[in-house]
């Protein structure tokens, strides 16, 4: 497996993050949820999200966010880019379908806001840990949160290990609409939530919030 590292939405990837505070001024409850983007946030299609127009917000998913930050989570958006370096288009149209999905967000909920947007733009064939269903991106979240939640200097790591992390929560989890999504959360040793791709994150709000559920248990 190649130590090919995640890209981040306008930012080194080893950088603190500046987090805002949580709606409330409530304290982070110590879990990251980690959200995959198409099928989970957005209508997807098999030929990829091609441009901000063809990105369309599922119903009630800004209101499901703004839910998850009311009761303590971080967000971490983990997404599987492989148009980027398949040479369909480059990482400044990423920028752009996501400061949509920032700004539509927001409109529906000021309290939607995703803490971190990590991506991975290999393709299969370049066997990145980065790339779900390996758990690189979601490693690199785990890392960049917990520093600068508490105010530390992120050092720049060269590669991802899993002794470098910090435990996670006992309620992360991360969501997604594809096996690959659960494989990268077994993987990361949190609790995994398979959504149908009509519905999205709505599906599992719920269950999310539940410490008794302890998710799908897929392979």
């Amino acid at each position: 497996m190649n130590q090919l590292l995640p890209y981040r939405h306008k930012s080194r990837l080893f950088q603190n993050l500046d987090l805002l505070p949580l709606p409330n001024n409530s304290p982070w409850n110590g879990s990251i949820i980690y959200l995959d983007r198409d099928g989970v946030l957005n209508i997807g299609s098999e030929n990829y999200i091609n441009s901000p127009e063809e990105l369309v917000i599922l119903p009630d998913v800004a209101n499901s966010i703004a839910e998850l930050k009311k009761s303590g989570f971080r967000l971490c958006l983990v997404t599987n880019q492989s148009p980027i370096n398949r040479g369909y288009w480059g990482h400044d149209v990423l920028e752009k379908i996501h400061e949509k999905m920032i700004i539509e967000l927001k409109n529906i909920n000021k309290d939607a806001i995703i803490d971190l947007i990590l991506y991975s733009p290999y393709a299969p064939f370049e066997h990145s840990i980065s790339r779900k269903p390996n758990p690189g991106m979601l490693m690199a979240g785990n890392l960049i949160i917990n520093y600068s939640e508490k105010g530390e200097e992120l050092p720049r790591y060269e590669d991802l290990k899993s002794e470098y992390l910090f435990e996670e929560g006992e309620l992360s989890a991360i969501v997604g609409d594809r096996l690959v999504d659960i494989q990268a959360g077994n993987s990361h040793g949190i609790r995994t939530f398979l959504v149908n791709p009509n519905i999205g994150l709505p599906q599992v709000i719920g269950r999310i919030l539940d410490k008794t559920d302890k998710g799908d248990v897929l392979q």
